[in-house]
């Protein structure tokens, strides 16, 4: 009762006059009224009117009427209601069958309850009812149910004819694709060739109508799924949305902070210069005071002499005058070089101006799918594909290290300099870092040598590189031509290994003693240490590699811990890969992110390249010894469908498209 009440209430209610529709009509904007309360709305309004459609109360849209010659009282009496809506009103509705009382003895005035239903007559009789039905030749053989216990009546509802008014619709003329009564037939369709029983067709409307719902579930299920895959995308663009917020704050706060470390060191030194200057004019004073009173001594002196009478008193201090004793009381000049005159603050306004403009917190790239971006460099399609995980390595080209005298190289980039596909490596036992490349169809190497062993290597720009030097506890940057070139040395606290780039202006590089990642400014300043855990249950024990995710984050290769972390700049633990098991990692090292969020990490013990998702989830095992690779280190993608693996053979190229 209270769910035909509600759906009588929301549902089968005309907005105009507020009572439950009256021969309902749905409009092409799917707003349905009553016939006579659209019509009588649509008289109102001129505009409708001589378009010759009826106008939606509720959106203004204008519907089309069948036929514009009849009177406009009869405009609506060809728009039907939408099968949802006639469904409920013949289910719910005031007109819908009473399946409790006989519906003989309710036309008398009685009620007795029903005890059976005639699905031929559409009527609900009682004992007595049912038993004069049966003796009825033309009703006695009608199909009827029993309404006792839990048994469902199927209602059915009588069409009727909107011309002839007191026939039912029966027949289907397939010639005019319309529905008739029986007069119809006679007096409008005796020509046609196919007019045929409703009934008769009914098997076939069926069968194509549990087909159409077959293709409605289908449809229904792939719209769920794009549903649910659309919600897991909010999802996972709310959480870049915050991590992106995040690092946009981070970056905004190192700023700050860098000025507020010069701010600190103007102050310190205008502090030491003011106590400097302040304390010069305090002796000074001092001084002049002490000058003051031996002045005024000497004075007393000479005044009583003066009135002493004795001459050879006068005499001696004549003497002493000229000979300069009386100056030689007081003080020196006080002016010396090197004393503090002024302090001022000389302010470069347009200087200040300018390196605030030339301030980069970063840039937000968007990609867009199958959009054409007419802002971007075109570049032919046919020389760049993207890295397919999915798809089956395939080894292209192993590079020869070795004919440039590396032993092993540690860990490598590829970067492309003015077209040319240009391999760095790290060569820890030659102390150098060196680049392969080929020019005029001829693999041509670049070396340069540093003062200790370099491990880490990161890029910076399209032509330069930052490397970390054990030993000498420096990192160097260096041009990439592609031949190579020493472009600085940075002086660091500590001995790093693994590096990444993070922004254009701070990196990050591990240690492990002790074991953390430092974010360092490009002057070797540490700006933060991240020592994740406790040091009884430390995550961080032996941090060999590091990269940076597409969302800013850092990844650690960790071998003490054997495990894979994600960080944040800030410091916080996003995730760890340790698993036990087939899929476990032994002696992890090399680590890279594509641009797609992907991450690959090599085991060194187990000789394989691991495929993790952008959350830490094990994929695959890329590559493994029967791909060739034999004791991975250094591992890195590129833009052009390649994976390039530092092994002991060389730098093993492989294609993924």
């Amino acid at each position: 009762m209270a769910t035909s009440q509600k759906l009588t209430e929301h549902f089968l209610t005309c907005t105009i006059c507020t009572e439950v529709f009256d021969k309902p009509c749905t409009l092409v904007c799917n707003h349905t009224f009553c016939r006579k309360c659209v019509v009588n709305y649509t008289q109102t309004r001129p505009e409708a009117t001589s378009a010759k459609s009826l106008l939606c109360p509720f959106c203004s849209k204008m519907t089309k009427v069948s036929a514009p010659e009849r009177p406009v009282e009869e405009w609506a009496d060809d728009v039907k209601p939408s099968f949802v809506i006639q469904g409920l009103l013949d289910s719910f509705g005031p007109g819908s069958k009473d399946t409790t009382h006989c519906s003989y003895c309710k036309e008398e005035g009685e009620t007795t309850p029903a005890t059976s239903w005639c699905s031929v007559c559409d009527d609900a009789l009682c004992e007595r009812c049912i038993r004069v039905h049966r003796r009825i030749p033309s009703s006695r053989h009608h199909d009827v149910v029993d309404l006792s216990g839990e048994t469902k009546v199927k209602v059915k509802r009588k069409v009727m004819c909107k011309v002839h008014k007191d026939e039912n619709i029966k027949y289907i003329c397939k010639d005019c694709q319309t529905a008739v009564c029986q007069t119809c037939c006679i007096i409008h369709h005796r020509k046609c060739d196919l007019v045929v029983e409703i009934e008769s067709e009914i098997p076939a409307m069926k069968t194509e109508l549990r087909k159409n719902k077959e293709d409605l579930l289908k449809k229904y299920n792939e719209m769920k799924t794009h549903v649910r895959t659309q919600t897991s995308k909010v999802d996972d663009a709310l959480t870049l949305y915050l991590q992106i917020e995040s690092n946009i704050k981070s970056s905004s706060l190192k700023a700050i902070e860098m000025i507020k470390v010069k701010e600190r060191k103007l102050l310190a030194e205008l502090k030491e210069m003011s106590d400097k200057h302040i304390g010069e004019l305090k002796a000074d004073i001092k001084s002049g005071e002490m000058s003051v009173q031996m002045y005024q001594q000497q004075a007393e002196l000479i005044d009583q002499t003066l009135q002493s009478e004795c001459d050879m008193g006068v005499y001696e201090m004549y003497q002493g005058c000229e000979a300069g004793d009386v100056e030689a009381v007081g003080v020196t000049d006080v002016k010396e070089k090197g004393r503090i005159a002024r302090i001022m603050f000389r302010r470069d306004t347009d200087k200040l101006s300018r390196a605030l403009d030339d301030l980069q917190l970063g840039e937000i790239d968007v990609l867009y799918e199958d959009v054409l971006d007419l802002k971007a460099t075109p570049v032919l399609q046919d020389t760049i594909n993207v890295l397919d995980l999915k798809a089956t390595p395939v080894l292209q080209d192993t590079i020869n290290v070795r004919e440039a005298g590396d032993t092993y190289p540690y860990d490598m980039t590829m970067l492309v300099v003015n077209g040319t596909d240009t391999v760095v490596v790290t060569d820890y036992n030659n102390n150098s870092v060196k680049s392969f490349y080929t020019r005029n169809k001829q693999p041509c190497h670049s070396r340069l040598s540093l003062g200790g062993p370099p491990w880490g290597i990161t890029m910076l720009k399209d032509n330069q590189v930052a490397v970390t030097v054990q030993g000498t506890r420096q990192i160097v940057t260096v041009q990439v031509n592609p031949d190579l070139v020493l472009l600085s040395a940075i002086p660091t606290s500590k001995q790093y290994r693994g590096i990444t780039s993070l922004t254009l202006s701070t990196l990050a590089a591990s240690s492990s003693l002790p074991p953390c990642v430092d974010i360092l400014d490009m002057a070797g300043h540490v700006l933060k240490s991240i020592c994740p855990g406790q040091p009884s249950r430390c995550i961080l024990k032996n941090p060999l590699y590091l990269c940076t995710t597409r969302t800013g984050n850092i990844l650690v290769s960790d071998w003490g811990s054997r495990c894979v972390v994600c960080l944040t700049p800030e410091g916080d633990v996003v995730f760890t890969y340790s698993p036990r098991g087939d899929t476990s990692l032994m002696f992890p090292l090399g680590i890279t992110s594509t641009s797609a969020g992907d991450i690959l990490v090599t085991d060194y013990q187990l000789h394989r390249v691991l495929h993790l998702t952008e959350s830490g989830q094990f994929v695959r095992n890329m590559l493994t010894s029967q791909d060739g690779v034999q004791n991975p280190r250094g591992v890195c993608v590129c833009g052009r469908g390649r994976m390039y693996v530092c092994t002991p053979d060389g730098v093993k190229v492989f294609t993924c498209k």
